[in-house]
């Protein structure tokens, strides 16, 4: 299954690190933003155009919530991860209110990856921890 990918990450060389990354494992990119207006006005402009969301909290400009938010005003069945330094529990509770479908430290890069690629095999993904 082919899984189109939106990457929302402040540093350009971690949306390429994933991009890459995720690339070998068969997902198409399609997108990436380092602002939260980027991401936002992608999304509006892309709408139904991805199934997967990865999404960093800290932005160079704005913030991953908002982000989160408006993946889900254009989007209810795509998957929405969070992928943040920041994913302490108050702030998974918060993504996940939002809409977020998991939320991985970034020091948990396997974790996420292992995610990704349950979707892509179509099996459910093991929520996060």
């Amino acid at each position: 299954m082919d899984i189109r990918v939106f990457l929302v990450d402040d540093s350009s060389k971690t949306r390429r690190l994933l991009a890459d990354v995720l690339a070998g494992q068969g997902f198409a990119f399609v997108g990436e933003a380092g602002t939260e207006a980027e991401a936002n006005f992608w999304l509006e402009e892309n709408s139904g155009s991805w199934d997967l969301a990865i999404i960093d909290l800290l932005l160079e400009q704005g913030a991953g919530l908002g982000v989160i938010a408006r993946c889900r005003k254009t989007s209810r069945e795509g998957k929405v991860v969070v992928f943040s330094a920041y994913a302490s529990p108050g702030v998974r509770n918060r993504c996940v209110e939002l809409g977020a479908d998991a939320v991985f430290d970034k020091t948990d890069l396997a974790a996420m990856l292992e995610y990704c690629k349950r979707l892509s095999h179509g099996d459910p993904p093991q929520a996060s921890p």
